[in-house]
């Protein structure tokens, strides 16, 4: 089964608690705070597969979910990464977080590696707040949460040329006709059901073509099966658009024709941009004269025009020396629209600047990356982890942001997963913890 969509649900490994240890051996009865960190989460991860042609995996698990990080240990030793989450998808796949409607990026190549959720960082032990005026921290952090991330997958064939054209117009014929492959052949509409891949070789070049289910007037709404599979024709460099020049079944060719051209306007300009030759099959059959001059004059915009018989083998050649030569004046690889081109990406990373916004409860929401991690790994149980927070805060310099938009005493000001009641000094107090994910209440 052809699956090119699915939909899954990622979470990277929270990292591992900080703990609070001090030395007690036997010639050191005053020895020093060793708690040691926790480990890191594990990331989750996309990973190029060459032997995968479909997404049918994403039927059976839709949820993935890495390690967390091990906690800390005593005399400073550190908790255990959790393991990477390394999810094998087939190449062509379309990563977008569903969330933000963001493509992410595409897996082109076999091993290339897309982070998708990256790990929570380990909290600190308190080894790590030991200072000159704090010489017995009784306090250590949480593990940083792991990020979790909706997914739609989208598998886009990777060829360099494109058949389309109306269901029958001999796409399939073609594809034989000039490679080794041997597609499913019918004298009826839609015996190609999915995309069908052949290389083509000659002499020391090569090409990928792929045959497109035919197309219907309307497939952009949804009609037919061209909808469905319209997107395969993104990575494609060259479009060869295939009509039955002999008119078939009384069709018109140079209609099949600007119902195909339209269709392509209709699903993204971006295609109807994409170099195009008009093959003419059936040019063998006697109708065939009687269109030949309208079809060459619907084709004066393209790239090319050829008059061809796929089952008989005339012209193929000549079409195949076309498109070697059209290809080799195209760029190697087309991105997507909105793509990020690095080979690994992290999403919903910090970078954001420091706000503050009222929101519709009423509450402010104080954004800062860096207080909003400690906040986060903070253990606001622990009257000592408090005051070093708000040490943080304070020397941050955001109590006078707050006052400067308007905060007031006794507004509540959310922060990250903390709520603080800014006190009549213009300082934070009366610390209120919310519900972390996956926690109840």
């Amino acid at each position: 089964m052809f699956i090119d969509q699915a939909q899954c649900l990622v979470r990277s490994g929270d990292g591992g608690r900080g703990v609070v240890a001090f030395r007690r051996e036997k010639y050191v009865p005053m020895g020093g705070p060793s708690g040691g960190d926790g480990g890191r989460g594990g990331d989750v991860v996309l990973v190029g597969d060459p032997e995968l042609a479909t997404l049918i995996s994403f039927q059976h698990r839709r949820e993935f979910r890495a390690l967390d990080g091990e906690a800390g240990g005593n005399s400073n030793r550190r908790g255990r990464d959790g393991e990477t989450l390394r999810i094998p998808v087939p190449l062509g796949t379309v990563a977008t977080d569903r969330e933000s409607g963001q493509v992410l990026a595409e897996v082109l190549e076999a091993g290339q590696t897309l982070l998708v959720a990256r790990g929570g960082q380990g909290g600190r032990g308190n080894a790590r707040f030991a200072s000159s005026v704090r010489q017995s921290p009784r306090f250590a952090e949480r593990g940083e949460p792991g990020q979790q991330i909706s997914l739609a997958l989208e598998l886009r064939v990777l060829a360099d040329v494109g058949l389309l054209g109306m269901p029958n117009a001999g796409k399939s014929t073609l594809l034989a006709a000039v490679s080794a492959a041997r597609p499913r052949i019918a004298a009826y509409p839609f015996s190609t059901l999915e995309p069908q891949l052949a290389v083509v070789r000659r002499d020391s070049r090569e090409m990928v073509l792929a045959d497109i289910p035919g197309l219907v007037e309307g497939a952009h709404e949804g009609r037919g099966l061209g909808n469905e599979f319209l997107r395969h024709l993104s990575r494609c460099r060259v479009l060869v658009h295939v009509v039955d020049a002999a008119g078939s079944e009384g069709r018109d060719p140079v209609e099949d024709f600007g119902i195909i051209e339209a269709e392509l306007r209709y699903k993204s300009p971006e295609l109807a941009a994409r170099p195009r030759i008009l093959a003419a099959n059936k040019a063998d059959l006697p109708a065939w004269e009687g269109h030949a001059p309208a079809l060459r004059d619907a084709a004066r915009d393209l790239a090319g025009f050829v008059g061809l018989s796929a089952a008989a083998g005339q012209g193929t050649e000549e079409l195949v020396r076309m498109l070697l030569e059209l290809l080799e004046r195209q760029p190697p690889r087309l991105p997507l629209p909105g793509e990020q081109t690095e080979d690994v990406v992290v999403v919903r990373g910090g970078g954001r600047r420091r706000s503050v916004v009222r929101e519709a409860d009423g509450v402010w929401r104080l954004q800062d990356p860096t207080l909003e991690r400690l906040s986060l790994m903070a253990d606001l149980d622990n009257a000592e982890a408090l005051d070093y927070l708000l040490a943080a805060v304070l020397r941050s310099g955001v109590d006078s942001l707050l006052r400067r938009v308007g905060v007031a005493p006794g507004d509540a000001v959310r922060l990250g997963e903390w709520t603080f009641t800014l006190g009549e000094d213009g300082k934070p107090a009366e610390w209120e913890a919310e519900p972390l994910p996956g926690e109840d209440g």
